[in-house]
């Protein structure tokens, strides 16, 4: 697939989806937003991308809520960044956001694909 037709299939995520991808993806390990941004990117194909201006609030928000935590700490190239690890309560939030999630893929597949 060409680039620019990457970038064309690219897919808008809405706010509580994004949530989930974030909360997905810092349940495999802590990490710094520009690790979250290129693991979604990756995992997803290239297909979904999260821009600094909405990854970085997400993340402030899903702190505030008390499912992330946070701590300083020194990236693989000796930056300090800040890592985000899913608390006791985000493991409780993700669960629930996936099966949120999977019934949202249940009814858009009765609607595209009627029996």
């Amino acid at each position: 697939m060409s680039e620019a037709s990457r970038y064309q299939t690219r897919i808008e995520i809405l706010q509580g989806t994004l949530d989930l991808l974030i909360l997905q993806t810092v349940g495999r390990g802590a990490e710094h937003g520009h690790g979250i941004s290129q693991a979604i990117r990756a995992r997803s194909g290239d297909l979904l991308s999260v821009e600094t201006g909405s990854l970085y609030p997400a993340l402030h928000r899903l702190e505030k809520r008390g499912w992330l935590s946070s701590e300083w700490k020194s990236s693989e190239n000796n930056q300090r960044a800040k890592y985000y690890s899913l608390t006791k309560l985000g493991k409780k939030q993700l669960a629930s956001e996936q099966g949120r999630w999977n019934l949202l893929v249940q009814a858009m597949s009765g609607v595209l694909d009627p029996a």
